[in-house]
């Protein structure tokens, strides 16, 4: 519960917004429709980059320490309780959070959704999955990143889905070179991705992240050239988040306007890290802290 009598979701009930102390700084667009127009850029110096490294820390942190309480039977409301919790704890804001009104701190999406799930009464079950999204924002900026998570034990099939989708985000990862274009990343997820007959959703993409939760720059995870041409630069902040699917890449959207399902309802897979471009290709921004 909440599923239909073929196994598929649908919208179970959201509990009130959680609160944050008022000590914990929030991003500008907390209370307001929408966040205002970024003009800063993408290219950020070291002590920048440092701070949000600080912030992915927390985010990826927060994201182990939920995981570990996936198991049959927990909701994804007590999963947003704890990953809220967890970034509330570090003195950092949990960036979905009141993000053009999203309801909730953590993206939970699971199985057939392939992004920004809201939190709700579902149930897990043996053989779901159920992917975790956490973004935190402390010091002024926003480290964001997710994984994806099997409940119990999975199909071979999609077993294999959610380890080739891991797989897909470290390719992408180790595309990134400055001087070439973005869309080179999207590029090398698909050529991987089409091995497999994996879908690779399009309209959902990574991101310029930092000072902006989203900066207006994106990045393809599928082969978009001439498309997507931005040159990147040493210092320059993004996020690669390939989704895969056993079937479509095309998608519906609830009613609520964030839960984005494939449209044939095939299972979907998603992992995300934020990284700089480095002189000699690029750094992960969102790895746990020890012993998180």
């Amino acid at each position: 519960m909440p599923k239909d009598s073929n196994g598929h979701l649908i919208p179970g009930s959201v509990s009130p917004r959680r609160t944050v102390p008022a000590s914990i700084t929030k991003p500008e667009y907390v209370g307001r429709p929408a966040p205002a127009k970024f003009t800063g850029g993408d290219v950020y110096a070291p002590e920048q980059v440092e701070l949000i490294r600080e912030s992915g820390r927390i985010a990826a942190s927060a994201i182990e320490y939920v995981a570990a309480h996936i198991r049959p039977g927990v909701t994804t409301e007590e999963l947003d309780r704890l990953g809220h919790e967890y970034v509330v704890e570090h003195g950092a804001y949990p960036s979905c959070l009141g993000y053009r009104g999203f309801p909730k701190s953590v993206c939970t999406s699971v199985n057939e959704v392939v992004c920004h799930g809201i939190p709700d009464d579902t149930v897990l079950d043996e053989g779901d999955i159920v992917n975790l999204d956490i973004t935190a924002f402390k010091n002024g900026f926003h480290g964001d990143t997710n994984r994806t998570f099997i409940v119990g034990n999975a199909s071979q099939e999609v077993t294999d889905l959610v380890s080739r989708t891991e797989e897909a985000l470290a390719r992408g990862i180790k595309a990134v070179a400055p001087g070439r274009q973005v869309n080179v990343i999207g590029r090398t997820i698909e050529s991987y991705a089409r091995r497999f007959g994996y879908g690779v959703v399009r309209d959902f993409t990574g991101h310029g992240v930092g000072a902006a939760f989203h900066s207006g720059l994106i990045i393809p995870h599928y082969d978009s050239a001439p498309e997507f041409d931005t040159v990147m630069e040493v210092g320059m902040v993004f996020t690669i988040e390939p989704m895969l699917t056993l079937g479509t890449h095309e998608w519906d959207m609830w009613s609520d306007d964030w839960t984005v399902t494939t449209k044939d309802k095939s299972i979907t897979a998603q992992f995300e890290h934020t990284i700089v471009v480095t002189e000699r290709g690029a750094e992960i921004l969102t790895l746990p802290a020890e012993g998180a």
